[in-house]
């Protein structure tokens, strides 16, 4: 499958990030957020967000585990599961139902939900560099070959 590596220099470059995942999504799409604590993750998903039409706050569901948005009449899901106390949690808040045809997931800590967190189709992986972070998209799935397509275009790459 394809990547795409995108050097994101301040907050800013990574809520942009956030808005060009937001323009290169159709339909369904299931993201998986990797980082450690303040990699920002959570500042991503407010680019996706705002480029969609959100305007309000956007918040870490750490405690609700996910906070639904429909800012341009699609549903967004953003999930955090870094305090996920047992993977199974994720069956009795009805995991399943997120999983709608048109609906985009943002799951920040996939790998606290194990065997029940939805396959990605794009796996975004935030590290710090010498010069700030980095970003590492890479595709899971046809649809994240299409979505990592897609930012390569936008960054002028294709």
């Amino acid at each position: 499958m394809s990547d795409i590596r995108i050097d994101l220099p301040d907050e800013s470059a990574t809520e942009a990030l956030g808005a060009a995942l937001a323009r290169a999504i159709d339909g369904h799409a299931v993201l998986h957020l990797r980082g450690a604590l303040g990699a920002g993750k959570t500042t991503l998903c407010r680019g996706f967000l705002r480029a969609r039409g959100h305007s309000g706050a956007v918040k870490s569901p750490t405690y609700t585990l996910v906070e639904p948005y429909a800012p341009d009449g699609q549903q967004v899901f953003h999930f955090d599961l870094y305090r996920l106390a047992d993977p199974r949690e994720l069956e009795d808040i009805g995991i399943r139902d997120y999983l709608q045809p048109d609906a985009v997931l943002l799951i920040e800590w996939p790998e606290q939900g194990a065997m029940y967190t939805p396959p990605a189709d794009l796996l975004v992986e935030l590290d710090d560099a010498p010069a700030g972070r980095v970003a590492r998209c890479s595709a899971s799935s046809s649809r994240g070959e299409v979505i990592v397509a897609r930012l390569a275009r936008q960054a002028g790459r294709a």
